[in-house]
């Protein structure tokens, strides 16, 4: 495939209302990026996927830590180690994640605002009657 043709084919299409609406929801409700990918923002949207993934990944590696320390002492093993640090990096990545996603999504409606409305579909030739 020529770079040309692979750049042309990456090019942004218009954004409509109901798309922009759509990344939205989906950036704020669901996963911080895939709305973006959605609307064609691949860099911000792949970023904002991967902070993503990578913040909820350490706040499941606290979560696991401390269940396993917890356990630990129940079978009278030492005192755990603080590993608090691990879930707060991880919520401080993820929130970094979900406002990123939120500048995102505020230029996205921002930009649906400025596109011209969808053109009408062309009205239909009339009918002729049944003889």
């Amino acid at each position: 495939m020529h770079m040309k043709a692979f750049f042309q084919r990456l090019a942004r299409r218009p954004l409509d209302r109901s798309t922009a609406r759509n990344s939205v929801l989906i950036n704020q409700l669901a996963t911080p990026g895939l709305g973006s990918l959605l609307a064609g923002r691949w860099v911000a949207g792949t970023g904002q996927l991967l902070l993503a993934l990578a913040g909820f990944a350490m706040l499941v590696a606290w979560f696991g830590t401390v269940m396993i320390q917890l356990y630990r002492q129940i079978n009278g093993d030492p005192e755990p180690k603080p590993v608090a640090w691990l879930g707060e990096l991880g919520a401080l990545t993820f929130l970094a994640s979900w406002l990123w996603a939120w500048v995102t999504s505020l230029a996205l409606l921002r930009e649906s605002k400025e596109a011209p409305p969808p053109a009408a579909p062309p009205a239909a030739p009339p009918r002729q009657p049944r003889r």
